[in-house]
């Protein structure tokens, strides 16, 4: 019997959930980042509701405020996650990266919102989105999972 190939808390192809969610908000934040710039183009990259000029206007997906500077941490975090998101040691990295990044991101839109030195065109909603993410990211690198030899011991 191979020992990675019975592993508790697996999914398919023998991935523990931590790697399946770090390989999952991987997706979704690389493909949030891409369709991000079908609405932000690339003009006014550290554009902001509290600076507009006359090429930009408030852009916003799915209520959160984006400017293609934004976009490019989107897709940065998400090619993290796929990276990452491969063997367990990488998705607890993942989700430590998301849990500073995001308590940090989420810290900054506390103070920045509104403000005219906003780059990356927070709102409210920002703000909610990236501590729920932080906390997901705790939840990645610190989450309990069992592997083949303690599975075995309790049979």
């Amino acid at each position: 019997m191979a020992a990675s190939a019975d592993r508790s808390g697996t999914g398919r192809a023998g991935k523990t959930w931590p790697e399946l969610l770090a390989l999952a908000f991987g997706a979704i934040y690389l493909l949030i980042g891409i369709i991000g710039f079908f609405i932000t183009g690339f003009e006014n990259f550290f554009g902001n509701e509290a600076t507009p000029d006359v090429h930009h206007e408030d852009a916003s997906l799915l209520g959160f405020m984006i400017n293609p500077m934004h976009n490019v941490v989107h897709i940065l975090i998400g090619a993290a996650g796929l990276a990452l998101g491969r063997t367990l040691a990488g998705a607890r990295t993942y989700g430590w990266l998301l849990a500073v990044g995001y308590g940090a991101a989420f810290v900054y839109g506390l103070i920045a919102v509104g403000e005219e030195w906003d780059f990356l065109n927070l709102n409210a909603a920002d703000n909610v989105l990236h501590i729920v993410t932080a906390i997901i990211g705790l939840v990645i690198a610190l989450g309990p999972v069992r592997d083949a030899v303690d599975s075995h011991r309790r049979a």
